[in-house]
Parts: structure tokens; C-alpha cells; sequence
């Protein structure tokens, strides 16, 4: 015999089943791995910036990081096999995007043909060099809007 179960409950489940959207995207991941993938952007991004304001200088002027370097910590430190948090994507991608985004900067005078141009020739070099990272993308858009 089938009995249904109480309408309280058929009640909760609902409401569970609403708040499945904000469920974690890394299931199966421990607290344990989640701070150290924390533990890991804190470091990689700290030791980024202590390196680049010793290259550069402590110049108000001059950002230390980029914020596509804050995207790539994420992919990195949180889904580290992911295929777009692999080495040669994050460094390959991000490197080949933001000289694809100064090249259209120089040869590209409006602003609103520049930054589309910048990301859809990024994602086409980044595709052809198999260095798919959709923190590249940003790069090439900050290197248009970035001055």
C-alpha cells in the first residue's frame, strides 16, 4: 500500500527544493578542501601583488593585479581539474587576451567596437590555442577600458 506523505512535509520539501539554487556548485567538496582552496587564493594572490609592487613599485598609479587574476584564483583554488584551471589556461589565456585587448586598444579609436572587439578576438585566439579562460575575456576587456 502507497501512503502519501503528510502535506507538513510535502510543505518543507518544496521550500528545500527553492533553495537548491544557492546549494554549493562543488558537491562533495569538504570544508577541509574549501580552505585550502581559500588558504590558496589568499597566498597566490598576496605573493602576486607583493611581486608585482616589487617589479613596480609602490606607485598609486599602477595596479598590482588586474581583477581577471581574481576569476582565475577562483578557478584555480576552487575547481582545480577543471580544464579551464589548467596552467597553460590560466597563464596562456589571460597572457594572449590582455595583448589581444592593447593591440585593438591601438587599432581601434571607438571605445564600443573596441572592448567587443577586444573579448570576441580573445575568445577566438584563446580557442585556436586551446587556452580557454573565461578570465581572459575580462582581460582583454580590461586592457581596452583600462587605459
Amino acid at each position: 500500500m502507497i501512503v502519501a506523505p503528510p502535506q507538513h512535509d510535502a510543505q518543507k520539501s518544496g521550500t528545500l527544493s527553492k533553495f537548491r539554487l544557492f546549494s554549493p556548485i562543488l558537491a562533495g567538496a569538504t570544508l577541509k578542501e574549501r580552505l585550502i582552496g581559500c588558504l590558496g587564493a589568499l597566498v597566490g594572490i598576496c605573493l602576486t601583488g607583493f611581486v608585482s609592487a616589487l617589479f613596480m613599485g609602490q606607485d598609486p598609479n599602477l595596479p598590482l593585479i588586474v581583477a581577471p587574476i581574481g576569476a582565475s584564483a577562483v578557478l584555480l583554488f576552487a575547481v582545480p581539474a577543471s580544464p579551464l584551471a589548467q596552467p597553460w589556461s590560466i597563464v596562456g589565456g589571460n597572457v594572449i587576451s590582455a595583448f589581444v585587448g592593447v593591440t585593438v586598444t591601438t587599432l581601434v579609436r571607438d571605445p564600443a567596437i573596441a572592448i567587443g572587439l577586444a573579448v570576441s578576438l580573445a575568445i577566438l585566439v584563446m580557442s585556436l590555442t586551446r587556452s580557454l579562460h573565461p578570465p581572459g575575456g575580462a582581460a582583454a576587456l580590461t586592457a581596452v577600458i583600462g587605459g
